[in-house]
């Protein structure tokens, strides 16, 4: 069976940061507008920064783990997805609320995120 996937975006993962001060750095670093920070049910926290190139979905969020940038994969079938970036050499680490999180051959960290609008951005590359 078939499925669609592309590049959604940068999240830039700040270690017990709160949300709104890392993302008034960020914006004003990347010329982003940002959204006040939102915290869930679970206490994770994010801010998104609008206006990026191509319609990237960029994004801070407070983490435990050492600070660092990640980018999400958007697919229209994550399990397919996460399945043909095994095949490719990436490893699942886990799956954490909607998405997986993955690490690739090289040691980053990406996740594989539910697409959310498939008929916004770039086309997503369809996968046989």
């Amino acid at each position: 069976m078939s499925h669609r996937s592309r590049l959604a975006g940068f999240i830039i993962d700040c270690q017990d940061i709160d949300s709104d001060k890392a993302a008034a750095f960020w914006s004003a670093a990347l010329g982003l507008d940002a959204e006040p920070a939102y915290t869930e049910e679970d206490g994770a926290q994010y801010s998104e920064l609008h206006g990026a190139p191509a319609g990237l979905h960029v994004e801070v969020q407070r983490v435990s783990h050492p600070s660092r940038v990640h980018l999400d994969i958007e697919s229209d079938d994550i399990d397919a997805e996460a399945d043909r970036l095994e095949a490719l050499g990436a490893k699942r680490i886990g799956r954490v609320k909607r998405w997986w999180v993955m690490e690739a051959p090289t040691g980053h960290r990406f996740c594989v995120v539910q697409m959310k609008h498939p008929e916004r951005g770039p086309a997503p590359t369809r996968w046989e």
